[in-house]
């Protein structure tokens, strides 16, 4: 057993560290690391135990489909006590009616902005230094020797929309702009200290910094928007966690190539989850990036993965391979996540192909 770093909460198994070191490093080791986020109740189902508890479950998922590094796993279909579906999403909640789900944000009205700015202050050091800081290693702890968890938080950006949604926040770029500056530079400022703490305590060599900015054929706002606001609040997370030599996996869905130089700029040094059908396709990725970007994710899981057959997804994944991982630098998974809408029996075609040909040499 190893400990990847001074702060990491948990000890590895030595193979999964090495071979999670080699490919981050841009170098080949036993087998191309699997990297995931599973939130499908068939999976969960299949891997219980009488005992378990839902956390319990999930790190027997991760371990039994060999799943080297995780960033969380989602409860979005787990019920409460009294039934109720809960809903995942800071600032938003999911009320019931007979026939539908509305959601209900914190910010809906200009107003609403104004008086949660008057009341809003950043989070407290101290709780992020402690409370986040443990539950961190609580996660790291569990989940070893087998599975890296990386430490996931964002730079603000869609924090800051997730309290208002999309449509409001669009809104709010032209009718309260100045207002709008203050919400994203407090939940900047938030972001920044879980990445500083993150950088002294060196939790992790790698951190996971999760904004989504785009969806399948474009962005979601405009790149003079993102360069003027998100892009710095984005650099100014990685700093300490550079300076500390923590490498940065970037995550958002979509089509991100009108701003992928940006990215670079700002300092990613891995991106997730690299949706195909929204253009982000690993051949030209690994042709333009290979070199200085680790690619994470890859294959199809809106389409290939829900309904595609076994055999597709095995072909699938071994082409991927044959592309990908040449040189080290990919971590193979979905394209975003495994979900509700997977069958069983995909998803474990789908990590038995990956640990069958992730093995290096591939092709030998």
């Amino acid at each position: 057993m190893v400990r990847p770093s001074v702060g990491y909460g948990g000890e590895l198994d030595d193979a999964v560290w090495s071979r999670i070191e080699a490919s981050m490093h841009f170098r080949e080791g036993d087998r191309v690391p699997i990297w995931d986020y599973i939130d499908n109740p068939a999976v969960v189902k299949h891997f219980q135990q009488p005992d378990d508890d839902y956390a319990a479950t999930m790190v027997r998922v991760y371990h039994g489909l060999g799943i080297d590094l995780c960033r969380g796993y989602g409860r979005s279909f787990e019920q409460a006590e009294d039934g109720t579906v809960l809903g995942e999403g800071r600032g938003q909640q999911l009320v019931s009616g007979q026939t539908a789900w509305k959601v209900h944000y914190e910010i809906e009205s200009v107003e609403d902005l104004r008086e949660h700015l008057r009341k809003a202050e950043p989070v407290s050091w101290e709780w992020v230094r402690s409370h986040w800081v443990e539950w961190i290693r609580r996660e790291q702890e569990r989940f070893a020797p087998y599975t890296m968890f990386v430490p996931p938080t964002g730079c603000g950006f869609h924090a800051a929309y997730g309290l208002m949604g999309q449509q409001r926040f669009a809104y709010a770029i032209y009718d309260a702009p100045k207002e709008l500056e203050a919400l994203l530079e407090l939940e900047g400022e938030n972001a920044y200290r879980f990445a500083k703490v993150a950088a002294e305590e060196h939790l992790c060599p790698l951190h996971f910094i999760g904004d989504d900015i785009a969806y399948k054929n474009g962005l979601l706002f405009s790149p003079a928007f993102l360069r003027r606001t998100f892009i710095p609040m984005l650099k100014r997370c990685i700093e300490p966690l550079h300076e500390a030599g923590i490498k940065v996996i970037f995550h958002s869905d979509g089509n991100l190539w009108q701003i992928m130089d940006d990215l670079l700029d700002a300092g990613i040094d891995g991106l997730n989850p690299l949706e195909p059908i929204a253009g982000m396709e690993l051949e030209t990725l690994k042709k333009r990036y290979g070199d200085r970007l680790v690619l994470v994710g890859g294959i199809d899981c809106s389409q290939l993965l829900p309904l595609g057959a076994p055999d597709d997804i095995r072909r699938e994944v071994e082409r991927a391979m044959q592309v990908a991982a040449p040189g080290g630098g990919f971590f193979i998974g979905s394209s975003s996540e495994i979900n509700p809408a997977t069958p069983l029996e995909n998803v474990l075609a789908f990590y038995e192909a990956c640990r069958e040909y992730g093995r290096y040499p591939v092709g030998g």
